[in-house]
């Protein structure tokens, strides 16, 4: 009865899980499920896994109950046989008392159901759960009398007023434990739906705030791309044709944010280099850049538009405020399995807005990284000098921690 129980756990619990992350994907159009279509097909198909799992559900049940009232009966069969008792009255009577056990715990699991007793709160449960106990206990127990009375294994002449109540007592403890082990079973079962169902909810809310802060950044970038080729498309046109083509390349990479969580660092990088050529165009002399990047990042996976998004702001906050312009550098380099960058820009910030994460895209840097790397990322930003600001990023190499926003 144990394994049974614990095979119906096992089971409701996967089927659960499977079911709920199937959802999950589909309502939050994560890949693969983007383009999908609710045709008949599909709910046929959501039909079939329910009746799928209910049938697993009454086999579990059927083959719980039976193997323990099985179990039961051998028990009693092998003590009679110890006795030198064993006869097919014996049998008889043991037959009976498993099949009262079998039927009245199986009405009693349809009252449970019913009443919806699993549900109730513990003061209301376990009252009934006494009081059922000892009158189904008194049913098999009587029905195990009859049966002796019957068959002629018990005399009237014999019966003494202790017996039906040790009787009593012992198929009431019986009755008591079956139950005990049907409502833990559902405890158990619903405990774990709560754990895995606050996990999922709590995986689509994170999820739910990257892209939130995710569609931050494209507006902000956009605007700031727009207005460099702005700068120069009536004095330039060739210069113009040459900034749309790397806000074509730009914008191609920033649709690929909307889908997934990291991108390979070197990508990120490609997208940064067009970026400043891109600013380039539109600073002339003003803007200088230097990219330093240790060959062995190339792979490592990084939020998408995360250090763009930084030396996009080195250059609004800094660079472009300062007359004479200035250098922006870019340095990556890994050690201690994590991708370290470094990104140092000419200008000045404000160190209560650092100290209060506003502006600068820092907090919106800061709650991307928590989100996908936990603790074992961080970011810092300060000024270097007296004309230079520094972002330093640390990223882990391993992956991201909140492996469900992997596609």
């Amino acid at each position: 009865m144990f394994w049974g129980v614990c095979n119906i756990v096992k089971k409701t619990t996967k089927d659960f899980l499977l079911e709920q992350i199937r959802l999950y994907l589909m309502k939050t159009n994560k890949l693969p499920w983007i383009g999908f279509e609710f045709t008949p097909n599909y709910y046929k198909e959501i039909g079939a896994t329910g009746n799928n799992n209910q049938m697993n559900r009454k086999k579990a049940y059927w083959l719980s109950q039976l193997s323990g009232w099985a179990i039961f009966a051998l028990v009693n069969i092998i003590m009679l046989a110890l006795f030198e008792r064993l006869n097919w009255k014996e049998w008889l009577v043991v037959f009976y008392a498993c099949f009262a056990g079998v039927s009245l715990t199986h009405i009693f699991r349809g009252i449970i159901k019913k009443h919806d007793w699993v549900n109730l709160p513990l003061k209301k449960i376990i009252p009934r759960i006494l009081i059922s106990s000892v009158i189904i206990g008194t049913a098999v127990y009587a029905v195990l009398f009859a049966v002796e009375i019957t068959s002629g294994i018990f005399t009237l002449s014999k019966f003494k007023i202790g017996m039906p109540l040790a009787g009593i007592f012992q198929f009431s403890i019986m009755i008591l434990l079956w139950t005990l082990i049907y409502f833990a079973v559902h405890f158990l079962e619903n405990y774990k739906k709560v754990e895995i169902e606050s996990y999922i909810w709590e995986a689509a809310v994170k999820d739910f705030e990257l892209k939130t802060l995710k569609s931050q950044l494209n507006p902000h970038f956009m605007f700031n791309a727009l207005n460099s080729i702005r700068a120069v498309i009536g004095v330039d046109p060739d210069n113009a044709q040459i900034a749309l083509t790397k806000l074509s390349s730009i914008l191609r990479y920033s649709l690929k944010m909307e889908r997934i969580e990291t991108v390979p660092f070197q990508e990120e990088m490609q997208t940064v280099s067009d970026y400043l050529s891109l600013e380039t165009i539109r600073f002339e002399e003003r803007l200088k850049y230097n990219i330093e990047i240790d060959p062995k990042s190339s792979n490592i996976e990084v939020p998408p538009m995360m250090i763009q998004t930084l030396v996009e702001n080195g250059i609004k906050h800094g660079i472009s405020k300062k007359t004479e312009g200035g250098n922006i550098s870019i340095k990556a380099t890994v050690a201690d399995s994590k991708l370290h960058i470094e990104i140092k820009n000419a200008g000045q910030i404000d160190n209560q807005a650092i100290m209060n994460s506003s502006g600068f895209g820092i907090n919106n840097t800061k709650h991307r990284l928590h989100l996908l790397y936990g603790e074992k990322a961080s970011f810092n930003i300060k000024n270097y000098s007296n004309n230079e600001v520094v972002a330093e990023l640390v990223i882990p190499t391993g992956g991201i921690k909140n492996e469900s926003f992997n596609n």
